[in-house]
């Protein structure tokens, strides 16, 4: 279930990708807006659990040190394989459709709702009137 670093290259991916799932999941971006990690890490970490927040951290400085080619042949790639598994198992859940189509039968129960309320109000009023 963990990802398979190859290479360092692998890094910046992972945490683009976890980037933008915190985005859609947890909110903290701007339309058309694709912060790094570690800015969604400081707008929206703390609604990340703590053993999460942690492997975020961690990704997230390992995102910043992979620029230093040296320094990035010595992170622990298996490690980080497994923080990103373990981010992307929390944050995937619920997919996109999954959420669109959420909002869309909330949006039509709300609708629902409020033809109903409408309706009985006009029934009341009608009755009041002694029209029915």
């Amino acid at each position: 279930m963990t990802r398979k670093t190859h290479s360092f290259d692998d890094i910046p991916a992972m945490a683009d990708e976890i980037a933008v799932l915190m985005a859609s999941r947890l909110g903290g971006a701007r339309r058309g807006e694709r912060p790094p990690l570690q800015v969604m890490l400081r707008r929206r970490g703390g609604a990340l659990p703590a053993r999460l927040r942690a492997r975020a951290a961690r990704l997230a400085e390992a995102d910043l040190l992979c620029a230093q080619p040296k320094i990035a042949r010595q992170l622990p790639r298996d490690r980080l394989g497994r923080d990103h598994a373990a981010l992307s198992a929390h944050l995937r859940p619920l997919g996109e459709l999954s959420r669109w189509q959420g909002r869309a039968t909330t949006f039509a129960a709300s609708v629902a709702l409020g033809l109903l309320v409408v309706g009985a109000l006009a029934i009341w009023i009608m009755v009041q009137r002694g029209l029915i």
